[in-house]
């Protein structure tokens, strides 16, 4: 095993506190990463980590190992990468995480096409609805729908979005149209579970976001099961305006208040400041983009989960 790749090993385990976290992100099994740190003991001929059952910690020799091993290791990575964007050909694996509604849109064909247009770049692609740390999973990039508020990332914006706040008929003919936004305070809400703190509608007032607090019929982590809800006459429901547009069109379902939904949101595609060298990232990047520019309805993200903000990582102390 080169020597290069058992300190990439020690490091990750070191930085992560754990056997486990450090395999995850390397692609390989626990024992496998146990096996290339003893490996690299033995070289040395100095314990690295100290072991328990509960938890994984430097030793001196090793806390000296992980601070002078940062420049190197850091060479190596900017001269890989500086070396694939000089030969202009993308390779290598992409972490991509969307919400599970993607599976639904126009994700799947786009980067069918991606993979056709760059043989040497391969994808993995995991649907999930909650919150993911983008380092701490190895994640390249997550497609989100929302604001954007995250400084510890890098955004790449793909287009603006429209909410719609929707009910069938029978429900608005039941309990009446609201006419500004504070009525629906005393409106059935069909919310997402993923939204932080009590449930609420997001509008806008004068330019500004305005918050209202809403009694939740019920709640879920995607739209699916809210939208037929919704169908069903069970109570209102604020959805990415795409994903109603069909129902909408029909008559199942009546938007209101359409003069104060959010006007900042975005389908975004969102990742991490270590990861921005990749050739093969930038090149996705810029594929989404052209896809997405060319068809306004090419993509129906189903939910609005935000990306947890991607945690720094540890040197000796803490980065």
């Amino acid at each position: 095993m080169d020597g290069l790749d058992l300190l990439k090993a020690f490091r990750e385990v070191a930085e992560r506190g754990s056997f486990s976290r450090a395999a995850k992100v390397l692609g390989t099994s626990k024992a496998t990463v146990s096996k290339y740190v003893a490996q690299l003991e033995e070289r040395f001929g100095v314990r690295l980590l100290n072991r328990s059952t509960r938890s994984v910690s430097l030793t001196d020799a090793g806390q000296l190992l992980l601070e002078r091993s940062k420049p190197l290791m850091e060479m190596v990575e900017l001269t890989q990468s500086e070396l694939q964007e000089h030969a202009g050909h993308p390779r290598g694996r992409l972490r991509i995480t969307a919400p599970h509604g993607f599976a639904q849109s126009a994700v799947p064909d786009i980067l069918s096409e991606f993979i056709k247009t760059y043989p040497d770049v391969h994808v993995s692609l995991h649907l999930s609805n909650r919150v993911i740390d983008l380092v701490e999973e190895g994640v390249d990039i997550a497609l989100r729908l929302g604001r954007i508020r995250d400084e510890n990332l890098i955004v790449r914006r793909l287009r603006q979005m429209d909410l719609v706040l929707c009910a069938a008929p029978s429900y608005w003919a039941r309990r009446g149209l609201p006419k500004k936004p504070d009525d629906m305070r005393s409106h059935d809400v069909l919310t997402y579970s993923l939204a932080e703190g009590a449930p609420h509608l997001p509008f806008e007032v004068d330019g500004k976001p305005y918050i209202v607090p809403v009694q939740s019929r019920m709640d879920a982590n995607d739209a699916a099961p809210l939208i037929g809800a919704a169908l069903a006459g069970l109570g209102a429901v604020c959805v990415p305006a795409m994903m109603a547009q069909s129902h909408v069109e029909r008559g199942a379902l009546v938007p209101v208040l359409k003069e104060y939904m959010p006007r900042d949101l975005w389908l975004y595609a969102a990742y991490s400041q270590r990861r921005h060298n990749s050739a093969a990232l930038r090149a996705l990047l810029d594929f989404l983009e052209d896809r997405v520019r060319k068809s306004a309805a090419a993509l129906a993200p189903p939910e609005m989960a935000a990306v947890k903000p991607a945690r720094r990582m540890r040197q000796p102390v803490s980065a």
